[in-house]
């Protein structure tokens, strides 16, 4: 019950939800298309993914930005030079990403009708690309210096695992180990690795196709409401 309680009292919350609900739209249509079903129904889940994206980007609205820019401003104190720089960074890409997508939301609800939609679009994908480019970079950063700190405690040298048999192995079971003992980061990492395949399909970088970016993105959304539910699991600073 305290659990809930923390859910419903963030205000991301219903956000990812509607997050995951327009992800799992997606997958949904991508499946019926598969399967051949009939146009009205594949129409009807369409219509229903832009409603929830649209609906995601009216509750959003508000607040993404600054709490985005207000992250930025605690980041940039870190003691670790390259955490001050990969999360202030990415954290000024966020607070892009969200102000693009504020002027989306305008635009559909016909506040600014003259908006070019698709070059906003874009942006947005782009800032949000940087940022998911810059937690990653933080992410392989962090469990590099874990797995260092892992191999210093058990006596063996944590470079260099191709000078001697086994290296590969024994490096891989280290890594294991670490995420295996470190679980925020490991969700930070896998919803992050999810989360790209979105703006590089969007941007046309790498095309993946409506089915794998829906499971992509309902997977990411699902792995946020885990630590909206367990804050423990969110990986910090």
């Amino acid at each position: 019950m305290d659990s809930w309680v923390r859910f419903n009292a963030q205000s991301q919350a219903k956000e990812r939800v509607f997050r995951a609900a327009q992800y799992a739209c997606t997958l949904l249509g991508y499946s019926l298309h598969r399967a051949g079903s009939a146009e009205k129904l594949r129409l009807t889940v369409s219509q229903l993914e832009a409603h929830m994206s649209l609906t995601r980007k009216c509750d959003a609205a508000s607040g993404n930005s600054a709490e985005a820019l207000e992250a930025a401003k605690r980041s940039i104190h870190l003691k670790d030079g390259v955490l001050r720089l990969c999360l202030t960074l990415s954290h000024l890409n966020r607070a892009m990403y969200f102000a693009c997508d504020n002027l989306l939301w305008a635009g559909k609800t016909g506040l600014l009708p003259t908006l070019d939609q698709r070059k906003w679009s874009e942006r947005s994908f782009r800032y949000y690309l940087l940022a998911l480019i810059l937690n990653l970079v933080r992410d392989v950063y962090e469990l590099r210096l874990l797995m260092e700190c892992e191999a210093r405690s058990r006596g063996s040298p944590a470079e260099e695992p191709h000078t001697a048999p086994g290296g590969v192995a024994s490096q891989l079971q280290l890594l294991l180990s670490v995420l295996h003992h470190n679980p925020p980061l490991l969700l930070d990492l896998l919803k992050n690795s999810c989360d790209v395949f979105v703006p590089l399909d969007r941007l046309g970088l790498y095309s993946t196709g409506p089915g794998w970016v829906g499971a992509c993105g309902l997977t990411s959304s699902v792995l946020s409401i885990l630590t909206i539910v367990h804050p423990w699991l969110k990986l910090k600073p």
